[in-house]
């Protein structure tokens, strides 16, 4: 049996799909919010609940889920590996550089399985163009867009009116503060490629100048093989809710839209289609249905209700699975410190003009030597490059 504890109320998402799975049992639950702590462990029928977090991690637990404000993740990442758990920690992995250098060297250190909850990669259509990439179906892709736009000036505000984390660690900081759950699927699209560089642009303050965040960030990574992606997040100006995002992936031989808002639908155009027309018609990504995965398809009524359509399932049962076999997942400590680092990069790109900021190479056994900012500019100027 493999016991789980969550810490922070955010982390009730993955409740229904951890179980969902026979052999894990969520034994106790974390939060400093007394009150909202007795209401979740009551409701949710965890026998142990905590306030302090070190107190969970001295409790029988072989996992935690970490689901708490996004300047905690990596100090209570390091507790928990220092404790011999295996983490899965919500998004973002970090908010400084310094953070991702901990992260990654603990993570070697104490030999646990870390996971990055970036559940928009197991999204059902990203999961499907996924496939038609692998099968060549949709030939090479060399562009790519990702978008998340999601109106939280109410979150600002905890209920009692006091101000949250959201107004330092979030809306307080410049650039692309989220843009995991954009950049995340599309890198899963580049298969093998990596981040090189990244350019932030802000369209500056019209709506609530009073916040130092940009109404709206577009970030421009380019990726080692050339490639473009586009990155847009925007979490001030006014727009309905709930949050939208939209992805776009141009190929070779076809290209991809997810849907737009307004009843619009997820649609996908092959080379193949037209036969030569000029009359190209897009057509519905779900008559592409026997290309999404087999478990995504014999998935049970229960697995698909976890929410985020099956989402919060599967990346359960691949953080489980990765527990079981000793095998750190594909979204492992590596990939969450690269798309984490789009955000602070973009940071410093925004406030220095827009300047290009070079990605450090994240990977095992990384040099310390490497472990360094660089302005893309200078950075290629010492190395002799044009």
């Amino acid at each position: 049996m493999i016991k789980v504890g969550i810490a922070g109320a955010r982390g009730l998402s993955a409740i229904t799909g951890l179980r969902s799975i026979a052999d894990v049992e969520i034994t106790a639950i974390c939060d400093l919010n007394e009150d909202a702590l007795d209401k979740m462990a009551a409701e949710q029928h965890i026998p142990h609940k905590y306030r302090v977090f070190e107190d969970m991690l001295d409790s029988d637990l072989d996992a935690v889920w970490i689901a708490t404000p996004m300047q905690c993740h990596v100090p209570q990442t390091i507790a928990a590996l220092e404790a011999g758990k295996h983490v899965m920690s919500e998004v973002t992995a970090g908010v400084t550089m310094d953070e991702l250098w901990w992260l990654m060297e603990c993570v070697e250190k104490y030999n646990k399985i870390y996971m990055f909850a970036e559940n928009c990669c197991y999204a059902p259509q990203h999961q499907m163009v996924r496939e038609l990439l692998r099968r060549g179906i949709l030939g090479e892709p060399y562009y790519a867009e990702g978008e998340y736009l999601h109106n939280c000036l109410h979150l600002l505000k905890y209920p009692n009116g006091k101000n949250s984390w959201r107004n330092y660690w979030q809306l307080g900081t410049h650039g692309s503060f989220y843009p995991t759950h954009s950049i995340g699927p599309v890198m899963q699209w580049f298969d093998g490629d990596r981040i090189e560089r990244v350019t932030c642009f802000g369209s500056g303050h019209h709506v609530r100048p009073d916040i130092r965040n940009e109404d709206t960030t577009v970030t421009m990574c380019q990726l080692k093989s050339g490639k473009l992606v586009k990155i847009r997040v925007d979490c001030i100006s006014p727009r309905p809710l709930p949050s939208t995002t939209y992805f776009q992936l141009q190929c070779t031989k076809g290209a991809y839209e997810s849907p737009r808002g307004g009843g619009d639908s997820a649609k996908i155009w092959l080379e193949s289609f037209s036969d030569g027309s000029e009359k190209a018609e897009w057509h519905r990504l779900d008559d592409f249905q026997a290309y999404l995965p087999e478990r995504y398809r014999q998935a049970t009524d229960k697995q698909r209700s976890a929410g985020h359509d099956g989402s919060d399932y599967f990346i359960v049962q691949d953080f489980i699975e990765a527990i079981k076999t000793g095998q750190q997942p594909e979204l492992d400590v590596y990939k969450a410190c690269e798309w984490t680092a789009v955000a602070l990069l973009s940071a410093l790109s925004v406030t220095n003009n827009s300047r290009p900021m070079l990605m450090p190479d994240f990977r095992k056994n990384m040099p310390s030597a490497e472990q360094h900012l660089s302005l893309a500019a200078a950075e290629e100027q010492r190395s002799g490059k044009n």
